[in-house]
């Protein structure tokens, strides 16, 4: 093999691969979902979100194996299928303050699930939550916006298994 065809094949091998970027948010639809890049697995994931989150401090008051309590009643779900909270305490504190009712919405949840042998992250978008509370404020619809983009945030860290 010549020198320049294993210098290349050696570039190509140690050149990073690039996730492909996030997709963008439709205002339409309450839901925000990425797939999980390949060779990530769904403890790579979790270790992500909890790194992530740690980082932007918020909390995960709670997370649900929806999946596992499927299987104990004996039906035949393959793969992950749960449900992870996550909150950020004085963000959250600007919507409730002024409209206790957003408590419904809240903490905001990341599922985490298989379909058909792929992983994917499913956010239940706390902008789309807020238009069915009725007077909210601008500085309502500014927290649940930031609380939003840091969820996409730690969404696009864990779709990649980075910590």
């Amino acid at each position: 093999m010549q020198r320049s065809h294993l210098l290349m094949i050696m570039l190509l091998w140690l050149t990073p691969t690039v996730a492909a970027p996030m997709p963008p948010v439709n205002p339409d639809t309450p839901l925000y979902v990425v797939k999980v890049e390949s060779g990530v697995s769904h403890d790579d994931v979790v270790d992500s979100l909890k790194s992530a989150a740690e980082g932007k401090n918020f909390v995960s008051p709670m997370s649900f194996a929806i999946g596992d309590h499927i299987r104990e009643r004996g039906l035949p779900l393959q793969g992950v299928l749960e449900v992870r909270s996550y909150c950020s305490l004085g963000l959250g504190a600007e919507i409730l303050l002024e409209s206790p009712e957003f408590a419904v919405f809240a903490p905001c949840r990341i599922a985490i699930y298989e379909k058909q042998g792929q992983l994917y992250l499913a956010l239940d978008r706390p902008t789309y939550a807020l238009r069915y509370i009725e007077g909210h404020s601008v500085k309502a619809e500014q927290a649940a916006r930031q609380i939003e983009e840091t969820l996409i945030w730690m969404m696009d860290k864990a779709r990649k298994g980075e910590i």
